[in-house]
């Protein structure tokens, strides 16, 4: 696992560039062509637990979707279910489908949507003009034009059509309560939701991204199996996804990007009858999408009291690391966190694996994938082996975690469908609870990036305290108290520069985590301290 063993030849600079959503330095040194470390800055201070402290129990819900403009119903999903455990709610299972439903719409949207609109542009690059396959790469996934980003950016707001249809808007929708949620939809409401998924499915999923049906590429069950299954014939071949996968391995993306190699999983989607009265001690139990650790080729039973925020490297007062229940989010001037060797505004998520003490792991599809291949799934839960060997045989990379998030488009297209045919319109779809006084409750679920999280400690009826750890945390966090780096910054090192006047490997590597933040890139050398180049990623200066 890479430390700092060298010593920074760069003073640490913010440059905020004033996005909604903050924005986030790569800073790394390069010698020789190569990356040998990499410092993650995330840049812009949101202090969201400083807003809910001592309000109503319920501004989380009203809160928290604002954290994000693409996710907040993944925000709500958590929010919602930290306040059913800490007042001990009661949820009829049609609620439960509707919560599913709604969250797994919003990740069907994000996926084609990430895919053309922030990654596959970057294949366009004039650094791979003389790869076979280039201008075929233009045609497809050039920005606003190509013939494929079009279609794909357009068909991508389908699914949240669904969204609204139960939840009245997206984004930033408040209709998952404690109890259920607060709509009452009709047949028509349920079979225009069936017809807006089926269209998504036929006229993206299976005609212009898979080029087959979504149960023939649910039969790869391993990275061999994707690959031949690329060449069983014309239409695949042909596909964006078979396209993509071709092209990606003539540049090279299964190559690098590989990161910590070690993963992380608070799962998602609930069984309706297995989680009627949600709890913290029941969670793992009635997850459909599984939780869970991997790391150094063990799988670990995911356990919330095991997760640590270290503030060494962050502009925090302090350089603990606690518990979100007892967590603290006290920010003091970045300048003068600079003088005690802070460098970023995210926090260090870590998470306490026996023999390995407090360990960063990456959170994302490539990490939900890697725990449906854990042994021991009940019938009804995901059990998918297909990136657990993947990982095992050819290893992280960025195309290995691209193609995590594209599988789920079939896997929670699937689902998804089940939940609608399951509704059924003449039982309740929420029960009051009774709003306690005092009380703790965590709420989870897998956004599209990864792993989304809430504490709430509830004191005479109001927020004493709330901490929200979300995937880019994970991901993108600084180095922690023994100075080990982040997920991201582990991803960086060992990637080779082909021009340092535009390291587009670094965006690869960037968005193939799709952290949360718009990304600038600095490139300096190590030797010299001079900065080679400034990249921009997300977005135009």
């Amino acid at each position: 696992m890479a430390t700092i063993a060298e010593k920074k030849t760069l003073d640490m600079r913010i440059s905020p560039l004033g996005r909604v959503e903050g924005d986030l330095d790569l800073r790394v040194s390069v010698r020789d062509g190569v990356v040998t470390s990499a410092w993650t800055e995330a840049a812009m201070f949101r202090g969201f637990e400083i807003i809910l402290k001592g309000k109503d129990p319920q501004a989380g819900l009203i809160v928290t979707p604002r954290i994000c403009g693409i996710c907040g119903g993944s925000h709500l999903t958590k929010a919602v279910y930290a306040l059913d455990t800490a007042w001990g709610t009661e949820v009829p299972p049609n609620a439960t489908l509707v919560r599913n439903i709604a969250q797994a719409c919003e990740t069907l949207q994000s996926i084609p949507r990430w895919f053309y609109a922030l990654f596959a542009i970057d294949l366009t690059n004039k650094n791979y003009a003389q790869i076979e396959g280039y201008d075929e790469a233009v045609r497809r996934f050039a920005p606003f034009v190509g013939t494929s980003y079009e279609h794909g950016v357009t068909t991508s707001g389908k699914p949240v059509e669904i969204y609204a249809i139960f939840g009245g808007q997206w984004p930033h929708s408040s209709f998952m309560v404690p109890g259920g949620v607060m709509c009452g939809p009709t047949l028509s409401d349920v079979t225009r939701a069936i017809s807006i998924l089926e269209y998504w499915k036929d006229e993206w999923l299976e005609k212009h991204w898979l080029g087959c049906s979504v149960d023939r590429w649910l039969e790869n069950k391993t990275w061999q199996d994707v690959l031949a299954w690329v060449d069983e014939n014309e239409s695949h071949y042909n596909s964006d996804c078979g396209f993509f996968i071709r092209f990606a391995m003539k540049c090279g993306l299964d190559t690098f990007g590989q990161g910590c190699g070690n993963f992380l999983a608070t799962g998602t989607y609930f069984n309706p009858e297995k989680y009627g009265r949600p709890t913290i001690d029941g969670r793992n139990a009635a997850l459909i999408n599984r939780s869970g650790v991997y790391a150094n080729g063990s799988y670990y039973d995911f356990d919330q009291a095991n997760v640590r925020e270290d503030i060494s490297h962050s502009f925090y007062q302090g350089n603990h690391a606690l518990h979100p229940f007892d967590g603290r989010t006290e920010p003091i001037d970045p300048a003068d966190g600079h003088k005690q060797g802070k460098y970023s505004w995210a926090k260090s998520p870590r998470y306490e694996i026996p023999g390995m003490g407090h360990t960063p792991l990456e959170a994302g599809p490539l990490s939900r994938q890697v725990m449906a291949g854990k042994p021991g799934a009940e019938g009804w839960q995901d059990f998918d082996p297909l990136f657990h060997d993947a990982i095992g045989t050819v290893g992280p990379s960025v195309l290995v975690r691209v193609m995590a998030r594209m599988h789920e488009a079939a896997k929670y297209y699937k689902l998804t469908r089940g939940w609608l045919d399951q509704l059924n319109l003449h039982e309740k779809f929420y029960i009051k609870p009774k709003e306690l006084a005092d009380g703790r409750g965590f709420g989870s679920t897998e956004a599209a990036r990864g792993s989304l999280s809430d504490w709430i400690v509830i004191k005479d009826g109001k927020i004493e305290n709330y901490q929200v750890v979300t995937p880019t945390a994970w991901n993108i966090g600084p180095r922690d108290g023994k100075d080990v780096l982040g997920p991201m910054e582990q991803a960086f090192i060992g990637t080779k520069i082909a021009d340092t006047r535009d390291p587009v490997e670094l965006g690869h590597v960037a968005r193939s985590f799709d952290s949360c933040l718009v990304c600038t890139v600095h490139a300096y050398d190590e030797k010299t301290g001079q900065e080679l180049s400034r990249f921009q990623i997300g977005g135009v200066c």
